[in-house]
């Protein structure tokens, strides 16, 4: 970013913080009193900051960077970020001069950013280097997938019959046994390079005796268990992109080799769901020009944010290739021509009814998805007995909210921001109701975040 004069909202830095305590923490240090050398050039922020020790604590933000935002700080903190560089971005974008104009950097934060800059041309480098090398040796790689491909067959075809003997023997016993025949058969499936499949099945262990109905429930898990299999064990006489989908559900790798799509790109929502291994990182855009929505994902160790991070209502002029599969929204982030800016403009949107539809529809590219990326226009949130519904304020339909959508407290920001009155808000429409992500208000008005 050059310093053209755009800055983030206070907002838009705030939902980068990684927890409740790293934004409390970032908002204290948010103003002139703790921060000295303070300063900005070509999309890097940077300044020292008092803390408890004798030396301040040396921080810079890179703004620019092709693979999103990313800081450094010599405080001993784990968070991305940490709450130096919330603070410090905190004081650049509230634009009273604490974070005046330089003509570069100072040489601590200069030489972090060239380091940087190096590191991702290596990486470039390299991958275009691993590319050549196995386009020159396509008869090692096709003998590789071939002998993932028979392993990832044999665990699927025992997973066909531990699924068998889970039937024969009725549902009600797999409600006494524990977690133990699950965690075996996950484990199964890993040995087979198969961790689409391991991830399903664990996600099975939950459902015996998970409250009224777990019964059907289970079943209609298995029975979406069991038509993945199938579709692995006769993916040759599926179409290509239902084979490409399989092959992504079943977990084997897949390179975004879609054309790349240059587009002003909204970022439209971005959270993370943490595990006991990994952080993942899910970042929603919309095209202004192509009208795509398209999904980035990125990972971090457990107990990590990822370092990609874009804020909510930035838009970025780049470049998004996708990965196969039949309506895979998934791609990969390709060349920023500029650092994320404010935008203005605003997904289009459509009725609840629309939008359950678009749900179908996308089910018969991929049975096994669980929701799908919708906008909603003028709707209002209004409550239903112990859940809440978004009601249409053009029709008499509306659509429920997911019950882990109920149990946020991004729900009472969106029933605040309505006020009665009817909404535009993005989220991800599936079987288990819709989860609203972000929302504007049917005036003027920035986007918030739910999520």
């Amino acid at each position: 970013m050059t310093e053209q004069g755009v800055r983030w909202t206070t907002e838009q830095v705030l939902a980068l913080a990684p927890d409740a305590a790293s934004r409390k923490a970032g908002g204290r240090l948010g103003t002139a009193g703790p921060w000295s050398e303070a300063g900005s050039a070509q999309g890097t922020v940077w300044g020292l900051c008092k803390g408890s020790g004798s030396r301040p604590y040396r921080t810079v933000v890179d703004l620019a960077g092709a693979d999103g935002m990313a800081c450094k700080c010599s405080c001993p903190s784990r968070k991305f970020p940490c709450k130096h560089a919330l603070g410090l971005l905190l004081l650049w974008a509230g634009g009273d001069g604490s974070v005046p104009v330089s003509a570069q950097p100072p040489d601590w934060a200069g030489q972090w950013l060239a380091d940087r800059r190096r590191r991702a041309e290596d990486e470039r480098a390299e991958a275009e280097g691993g590319c050549a090398a196995g386009s020159a040796d396509p008869e090692g790689a096709r003998r590789r997938a071939e002998r993932r491909a028979g392993r990832v067959t044999a665990g699927a075809t025992e997973l066909e019959q531990r699924l068998a003997d889970l039937l024969r023997a009725g549902l009600a016993a797999a409600g006494q046994a524990g977690y133990g025949p699950w965690d075996e058969t996950a484990a199964r499936m890993v040995d087979a390079q198969a961790p689409g499949l391991a991830a399903r099945v664990r996600e099975l262990e939950a459902i015996p005796a998970s409250g009224a109905g777990w019964p059907s429930r289970l079943l209609e898990e298995c029975a979406l268990l069991h038509l993945l299999g199938q579709g692995w064990l006769r993916r040759d006489l599926l179409p290509d992109a239902l084979a490409a989908t399989v092959r992504s559900r079943v977990g084997l790798p897949a390179s975004a080799d879609g054309a790349p799509v240059r587009d002003r790109w909204l970022v439209l929502a971005q959270y993370d769901t943490p595990d006991a291994k990994l952080t993942t990182r899910r970042i929603w855009l919309h095209g202004a020009r192509s009208g795509h929505t398209r999904l980035l994902l990125s990972y971090g160790a457990a107990g990590r944010a990822p370092e990609q991070s874009l804020p909510v209502g930035l838009a970025l002029d780049a470049e998004l290739s996708g990965y196969p599969g039949a309506g895979q929204p998934r791609a990969a982030l390709g060349e920023r021509f500029a650092a994320p800016a404010p935008a203005a403009f605003r997904p289009p949107g459509m009725g609840t009814a629309e939008a359950v539809a678009r749900y179908g529809e996308a089910l018969r590219d991929d049975p096994w998805l669980e929701s799908v990326p919708v906008t909603l226009d003028r709707v209002t949130p209004v409550p239903d007995g112990d859940v809440w519904q978004l009601a249409d304020a053009d029709t008499d339909s509306a659509l429920p909210l997911s019950r882990a959508a109920c149990s946020r407290t991004g729900l009472w920001r969106l029933v605040a921001l309505s006020g009665g009155a009817p909404v535009k808000v993005f989220g991800e429409c599936g079987h288990r109701g819709f989860t609203p992500l972000t929302a504007w208000p049917e005036g003027p008005g920035d986007a918030v975040a739910l999520c």
